[in-house]
């Protein structure tokens, strides 16, 4: 176990009372049954602020048998129906509390994000956290509107099907957007009567914590919301091959995702996966720059860089290829990095040591591989995890700077010839998860959007979203939709019922 962090070191600069109380409350616990306990093996495990390297909190080192009683809690509570079978309108006045007390507690939750994630604050406020509440409140509409059907049938029966909810769900997290991918999978698992286990990010677990004592404040049935903190193997796998958790959400890379599939297979649990990605951002000869350039660059850079949909591959039309690279660079490199907490920041550092060695590497990658470096192209001095918005030039779609997820403030400007060309390349990727398309054509737009092989495609946009809308990959991007009517087929499972007349 290490050493108590010092608060005041670590979280220099917050101003929310509330969250600092909650930083020095000491070691966090795991959330199972109602009740807030240490891990079973009495370890913790550090969570380090990027941006200065200080340990901001001591959190419980969940493993094996801690998922057991995590698992044990929630298929009690979904056996006995203090859940399921409560009203759904009930479920509903509940999902409205809890988003009720995000926006409550707004300034606190985006302090404890930016501190533990890296995020500029300014984000924190004004996306991921009303995001998260929006979630909640969204979900709280569907709890009552989980229709089955009617069929058509011999007039000697009447058939029906009911859509229920699956059981016990394992949610496993990333620490991209570490409250917000917590509550796009809550929100719909409770509004379909399922029990869950969450396991959020061991780089960004606070906010998950904390939403943990919102749940209970809401006042939800003990059991029905189980937190278990911890590394991937451990705790993590412990999710994806328990005989006794019927279903597995996961949001985070490819490779991990091949994993929870693989470690499925025991008891043949429910897996959604929403993976990795290496989107395109295709800038057509007649695109209007002005939008297409800020838009663009933050569509690569926003949340510096750690977005699954980023849009780190831009293709450039040959003939406009320079201009566009020399008006990109020069409007990133007005780009503030620096102190998260800072309101004039654009840019804040890296979540993790290990993600910010990651990234540094493939700057080198794309140096060796022949590319160029626009702009950026290495780290800021001084402590933190910074890297520096950068720009690779004179990239084919076959270096591992264009075929590999980043994850960090990496874009590469790729040329192309025509709008063939252009939609080959865009298409010539193992993943799938967004695209967008530039141009003032909005026939040429359509008939592109239908050519890319994504599950988001934005055109004269980037990554705009609504809870109402659909968002998963193609190919190794995963398959399920989160969000919107289609997340409900994700939480819940139908029955055939043939009744003789």
């Amino acid at each position: 176990m290490s050493a108590t962090p010092s608060v005041e070191i670590a979280a220099r600069g917050a101003k929310s009372p509330a969250a600092l109380e909650f930083l020095k409350k000491g070691p966090t616990k795991l959330l199972i049954g109602g009740k807030w306990v240490p891990a079973k093996s009495g370890k913790t495990f550090e969570t380090i602020n990027p941006a200065n390297e200080e340990v901001l909190a001591l959190v419980a080192e969940g493993d094996k048998a801690d998922v057991d009683d995590a698992v044990k809690a929630a298929r009690k509570a979904f056996e006995d129906n203090r859940w399921a079978g409560m009203s759904p309108h009930a479920r509903t006045r509940y999902l409205l509390k809890i988003a009720d007390l995000i926006e409550a507690h707004a300034d606190e939750l985006a302090e404890l994000e930016s501190l533990d994630n890296g995020k500029p604050l300014s984000q924190a406020r004004t996306i991921d956290i009303p995001g998260s509440a929006r979630l909640f409140q969204y979900f709280a509409g569907w709890a009552s509107k989980i229709y089955g059907e009617t069929n058509p049938s011999d007039p000697s029966m009447f058939n029906y099907t009911l859509r229920e909810p699956i059981g016990v769900c394992g949610l496993i997290t990333p620490w991209n957007f570490p409250l917000m991918m917590a509550s796009q999978k809550i929100a719909p698992a409770l509004a379909c009567g399922n029990t869950v286990v969450l396991k959020p990010a061991e780089q960004t677990p606070l906010t998950a914590l904390r939403l943990g004592e919102l749940i209970q404040e809401a006042g939800l049935p003990d059991g029905v919301v189980n937190i278990v903190t911890g590394f991937g193997p451990g705790a993590g796998s412990s999710i994806s091959e328990h005989p006794d958790i019927d279903k597995v959400s996961f949001t985070g890379s490819t490779e991990v995702g091949k994993m929870i599939l693989q470690a499925s297979a025991g008891n043949l649990k429910r897996v959604s996966l929403e993976l990795g990605g290496k989107s395109p951002n295709v800038i057509l000869p007649d695109a209007d720059l002005e939008q297409a350039v800020p838009t663009a660059m933050n569509g690569v850079f926003f949340n510096s860089g750690q977005v699954c949909a980023a849009g780190t591959r831009i293709f450039v039309q040959r003939e406009m290829y320079d201009k566009f690279v020399d008006q990109f660079a020069k409007a990133s490199e007005r780009m503030t990095v620096g102190n998260p907490l800072d309101p004039k920041t654009r840019l804040g550092p890296l979540v993790s040591r290990e993600q910010f060695e990651r990234v540094n590497n493939y700057l080198n990658v794309g140096q060796q591989e022949g590319a160029k470096i626009a702009m950026g192209g290495g780290a800021t001095e001084g402590k933190g995890y910074f890297i520096k918005p950068t720009l690779f030039t004179g990239v084919t779609n076959r270096m591992r700077i264009a075929r590999e997820e980043i994850f960090g403030p990496v874009a590469a400007a790729i040329p192309f010839k025509d709008e063939s060309d252009a939609v080959f390349q865009a298409n010539d990727t193992t993943y799938g998860l967004a695209a967008a398309v530039w141009t003032r054509d909005i026939s040429r737009a359509h008939k592109i959007a239908r050519a890319l092989k994504a599950g988001t495609v934005w055109i004269n946009c980037y990554g705009a979203g609504d809870s109402s809308m659909p968002f998963g990959g193609y190919k190794q991007s995963g398959f399920g939709r989160e969000n919107g009517r289609h997340a409900l087929d994700l939480f819940t499972q139908i029955k055939s019922v043939y009744v003789k007349l």
